[in-house]
């Protein structure tokens, strides 16, 4: 069974979007490190990023919203060391207040877009961001003003390439005629390919890089979430997430099982099918799935190394029919923050 990586290994590296960016075939989601998922352990977090660059990841993505400033921080002091080898991705939009982790909006004024960056450059240590995205579109604002205040950050040196995340179609179209955009980070995996309609087509068609974040589903594909007693103190994922409760659980549990039945024949673990499914849809798509532990990097790591067939291809969809997945991907609240501008 691929049950982790090589002791040391160089991953491949591969363009993302067209612009110049270079990074590793898969990235590490830094987010669950400081919040959402689970009681916090930095030095453990600290250790499994160093591991990934030793493994050759130098894709790390995180965001100013991720423990509101902490996840930055760790990454920083962690990274600091080693900061050339680092190509590092962090966002702003998503604003959120210390005293009060309950208040979220959304910014994408073109004032708070530097005064965010300055923030971020300033909690990582770094001088420069290698990729800054905007988290979530600002209905408010044209996405044009708010383009327009990224590429002033990158002709001053402080950004070297922009990105959106889960932006339409249309947004993407105006922002690229903005500034060139590098990188649309969205949700897919085995569970969620909505993007398949729209979205990939039009990355591909301006030469846009596209990040898959949760290409696990949020860990559920792991199989290791059966139930909701499975979900440490302090994980939100049945708060945020309704896939992860009631009848919506046991629904898709049945799917998982699919999934875990070939990964078995295939001697892999399920994760790392899920993953391989997510890697067989082309180079231009680089996933960051997260973690905050060694063991379950390694295992990531290891599914760059499984290729599979047409056939398998056809077989993992044919398990997971996106019809039969039960429950939003977000909650509601979260769900009106997702730009469906046509």
């Amino acid at each position: 069974m691929v049950g982790a990586s090589k002791p040391d290994m160089s991953m491949e590296q591969v363009k993302l979007g067209s612009q110049g960016a270079v990074v590793s075939r898969m990235g590490l989601g830094c987010m669950g490190m400081s919040e959402f998922y689970g009681e916090r352990n930095d030095e453990e977090s600290a250790a499994t990023i160093l591991r990934a660059l030793d493994l050759g990841i130098n894709f790390l993505d995180t965001a100013d919203t991720y423990g509101i400033g902490d996840n930055e921080e760790l990454i920083g002091r962690t990274i600091r060391p080693r900061r050339e080898e680092v190509f590092l991705a962090t966002k702003f939009a998503n604003v959120r207040k210390k005293d009060d982790p309950s208040f979220w909006e959304i910014s994408g004024k073109p004032e708070y877009v530097k005064s965010a960056c300055d923030a971020s450059l300033k909690r990582l240590g770094v001088d420069y961001i290698d990729l800054y995205y905007q988290h979530r579109v600002d209905p408010e604002v044209p996405i044009e003003e708010t383009v327009g205040a990224m590429a002033d950050l990158v002709r001053v040196g402080k950004v070297r390439y922009l990105g959106l995340s889960e932006a339409s179609p249309a947004t993407v179209r105006r922002a690229h005629k903005i500034h060139p955009i590098t990188a649309l980070q969205t949700e897919y995996s085995l569970w969620e390919r909505h993007v398949e309609g729209e979205i990939l087509p039009t990355t591909r068609e301006l030469g846009i890089g596209f990040v898959p974040y949760s290409p696990l589903g949020r860990g559920f594909l792991t199989g290791t979430i059966t139930k909701p007693s499975d979900l440490a103190t302090g994980d939100s994922r049945a708060e945020r997430y309704p896939r992860f409760t009631g009848e919506n659980l046991d629904k898709n549990q049945v799917l998982v099982e699919r999934v875990r039945a070939i990964a078995e024949r295939r001697h892999v673990r399920p994760g790392q099918l899920a993953l391989a499914w997510v890697l067989a849809k082309g180079k231009d798509l680089v996933p960051i799935p997260g973690t905050k532990r060694r063991r379950y990097l390694e295992e990531n790591a290891a599914a760059t190394e499984i290729q599979l067939s047409p056939d398998e291809i056809r077989e993992l969809e044919a398990a997971v029919p996106q019809e039969a997945i039960a429950g939003e991907r977000y909650a509601a609240a979260n769900m009106k923050r997702i730009d469906r501008s046509c």
